[in-house]
């Protein structure tokens, strides 16, 4: 029962990485663009957890830890530069 709860999600999680993907791509304006990157980071962790509880590892928890720290400065970062046009001070 786990093992098509599990596949339900993961093709959940890949069509919303899919339609973050168009928005990314078609995104009227460039906070529009970084707000769809985030959320695509954030579906990213979602789907590596769920492989990870998939492939019975722990492996993937690790990875998933260390998108989410690169993905949160990474958009903090992006959006220091639309506002200021420089990252370092």
């Amino acid at each position: 029962m786990i093992d098509i709860a599990l596949k339900i999600a993961l093709a959940c999680v890949a069509l919303a990485m899919l339609l973050n993907l168009w928005s990314l791509l078609k995104g009227p304006t460039a906070p529009d663009r970084i707000l769809a990157l985030d959320t695509m980071v954030i579906n990213a962790i979602a789907f590596i957890m769920l492989f990870g509880i998939f492939a019975d590892t722990t492996v993937f928890f690790e990875a998933a830890l260390l998108m989410a720290m690169v993905g949160f400065v990474s958009t903090v970062a992006y959006t220091k530069f639309l506002l200021r046009g420089d990252i370092v001070e």
